[in-house]
């Protein structure tokens, strides 16, 4: 079994990584495509946050490696601006860990 990482990589028109008034409809249709570009590198679509006023988007994945990320944003051709592997800090993510003697 391959061990999967948490990745978010963002999206900004002004860095001419995302359409300039992008609509919901016009994302749905590309969505679907990004979602099989996704399968055939192994990316797992968590959430994607999408601030259409400010032509911005955020994506969230698990991946095996930020590489698998960005080949399959490259299947649709829409690089990122940046990409970071995260943790998350949930509650029981950060505090209810065990405790070792």
């Amino acid at each position: 079994m391959q061990t999967m990482k948490f990745f978010i990589d963002t999206h900004d028109a002004k860095q001419g990584t995302f359409p300039v008034g992008l609509t919901p409809e016009q994302f749905k249709g590309f969505f679907e495509k990004y979602l099989q570009a996704c399968e055939i590198e192994g990316v797992i679509v968590l959430k994607t946050h999408l601030a259409y006023a400010d032509d911005r988007a955020f994506c969230f994945t698990m991946a095996p490696d930020a590489e698998a990320v960005r080949r399959a944003h490259e299947r649709v051709g829409l690089p990122f601006d940046s990409i970071s592997e995260v943790q998350t800090a949930t509650p029981g993510d950060t505090f209810f860990q065990p405790q070792t003697a």
